[in-house]
């Protein structure tokens, strides 16, 4: 069995094999350490719109929230405009304090309400941060209620000093929180499919574009370097149709929601495919299989900038920008529109169809540099 060993360790796809194994650790450690460190300390790039239409203690509140909350508190100029921007995920959530509030909270007979608005065609993280950050309110305006102001308010409404210390010390539970969640998601499963298509769409690229380079290296004999990259493109419109078709009849046979039609997520996942199998090319056709290094980077890269896991806002700048150049990022926002709910996806299906024709006017320059083997020339009688 030893010499079997010897003989694998003198193959060089065997050599090829271990440090491929060990270059996914490196880059993925790399990549996702640098990536995500400091994230935590983003929060405060997160925004929160806070509606105020209440002059009196709701006023209050607000000021504390601007102070208190870790995040970037934001004043919209309407209760509408604030939920635009959370529908165009602007902002994170919306908080609406009513004009009644005071008077709300100051009653012994009803109890205060903040509502709050959540758009759960996110990331999963802002879904659980957000739900959080709601009870922190609430909890911090009961707080707030007993503590600041409002015994000061029931004296002056001429209500007896020992009765107005009695309602103060109610306040600890006068203020409830309401929930409006727009595009609910029903599930865990559901909140992953994003990241889980785009993986195995990149992964799926990236393998492809591999065998076709091998393929069309076998072929470099028979055909010329532009007839072989013609029908590589050929090759990749077909499987990114086939494959779109296979893979989101795969999610809506697995229980999958879907906001919008099976056709438009065909079509949508299409064009990610082939945007994704040109990306992959480019560095084929410029190191052959050796470019596989750089997709096994651009992988990792693209699964921390593009926001499937953790919200964009809270990446560093560098990993916001490459985010924004790489073609993820808008797959990533369009399977949220079109799974959950949300703005239209015009644009990111625009911005995947241009880096698409990018990539492959970059294909096409590198076709065009690099020399190709002259064909035999064939005689007539073999023509015949």
């Amino acid at each position: 069995m030893g010499g079997v060993v010897k003989d694998f360790f003198k193959q060089k796809t065997t050599i090829i094999g271990i440090a491929t194994a060990a270059l996914f650790q490196l880059i993925f450690s790399v990549v996702w350490m640098t990536g995500y460190s400091g994230v935590n300390e983003r929060t405060s790039q997160l925004q929160i719109a806070v509606v105020n239409e209440d002059a009196g203690f709701g006023a209050v509140l607000a000021a504390s929230l601007h102070e208190q909350l870790p995040f970037t508190v934001i004043k919209p100029g309407s209760l509408t405009e604030a939920r635009d921007q959370l529908e165009q995920r602007e902002v994170q959530m919306v908080v609406h304090i009513p004009a009644d509030f005071s008077e709300a909270v100051s009653s012994t007979e009803s109890k205060g309400m903040i509502t709050y608005a959540m758009n759960e065609s996110n990331v999963v993280t802002i879904k659980n941060a957000m739900a959080s950050v709601a009870q922190q309110i609430t909890a911090t305006a009961n707080q707030l209620a007993a503590q600041h102001g409002v015994q000061q308010t029931l004296a002056s409404m001429q209500i007896a000093e020992p009765q107005a210390e009695a309602l103060a010390a109610g306040l600890t539970s006068r203020i409830e929180g309401s929930y409006e969640i727009s595009n609910p998601v029903p599930d865990m499963a559901d909140q992953m499919v994003p990241m889980m298509m785009v993986l195995a769409s990149y992964v799926g690229s990236m393998l492809l574009g591999m065998n076709l380079e091998q393929s069309s290296a076998a072929l470099t004999s028979r055909h010329s370097k532009w007839q072989r990259f013609t029908a590589r493109q050929l090759i990749n419109v077909g499987t990114a149709v086939i494959v779109g078709l296979f893979g989101v009849t795969l999610v809506t046979l697995l229980g999958s929601s879907t906001e919008h039609s099976f056709l438009s997520l065909w079509g949508f996942q299409t064009l990610f495919l082939f945007a994704f199998m040109t990306l992959a090319q480019v560095f084929l056709l410029l190191f052959g299989t050796g470019g596989m290094v750089f997709n096994i980077m651009l992988l990792s890269a693209q699964l921390v900038s593009s926001g499937a896991m953790v919200p964009r806002e809270m990446l560093s700048g560098f990993y916001q920008g490459l985010g924004d150049a790489l073609p993820a990022t808008y797959a990533v926002e369009g399977l949220m529109n079109l799974l959950f709910g949300g703005p239209s996806t015009t644009a990111p299906a625009l911005a995947l169809a241009a880096s698409a024709l990018v990539y492959l006017g970059i294909g096409i320059a590198v076709t065009a540099v690099r020399r190709g083997r002259a064909l035999p020339e064939r005689s007539a009688f073999a023509a015949n």
